[in-house]
């Protein structure tokens, strides 16, 4: 595993809620019926975003938006690169996705491949009336045709760059952070 080394931090703790903030207006925005939309935060940093944005919606409308949580590592397509034993953990969607529209939640997006098995995960469960994406960070360099409805910050990176987000629910620590490849 090749190391890294911070060159800068994108975001701090007030800057991703106060992001956090804006995706939930623009979800309120430009969501067709309330009674319908669901959020499915990708494990692992898309779940403290899907709960948080729920709660903010909660907050500005009175009215819950059910969660859900999606495991995508048997659906990858670079499993065999992963390991031998991929860790799984339970997808817990407690709700029907049949005709719901859906808001699929994930930290950052870049080749679309991750976004392609949660795709997959998801149309295992049922068939929803639509699916949109919300991203924190979308930094580019997209390998297939995926793009993000709702993206919190756009960051052009260049291939030898990584970006790191720290959530307190996962991490113990809040922010964004811009890391480079440090060769072996």
């Amino acid at each position: 595993m090749a190391l890294t080394q911070i060159k800068s931090q994108l975001m701090s703790a007030s800057e991703i809620d106060r992001t956090l903030v804006r995706l939930a207006h623009e979800v309120l925005e430009k969501s067709h019926d309330l009674d319908k939309l669901a959020f499915i935060g990708i494990r692992r940093r898309g779940v403290p975003m899907a709960t948080r944005l729920a709660a903010k919606i909660s907050a500005l409308e009175g009215r819950e938006v059910p969660v859900g949580i999606l495991d995508i590592n048997l659906y990858r397509d670079d499993l065999s690169t992963v390991g031998s034993k991929p860790q799984l953990n339970a997808t817990e969607i407690p709700f029907s996705v049949q005709g719901k529209e859906i808001i699929l939640m994930d930290d950052v997006l870049y080749t679309g491949r991750t976004i392609r098995a949660a795709l997959d995960a998801l149309f295992d469960h049922g068939r929803p009336a639509r699916v949109q994406l919300l991203v924190l960070i979308d930094r580019g360099h997209r390998e297939l045709p995926i793009e993000a409805r709702y993206v919190g910050r756009a960051v052009q990176t260049l291939d030898n760059e990584i970006i790191e987000v720290k959530f307190q629910e996962v991490d113990g620590i809040e922010k964004v952070l811009l890391c480079e490849r440090v060769p072996d």
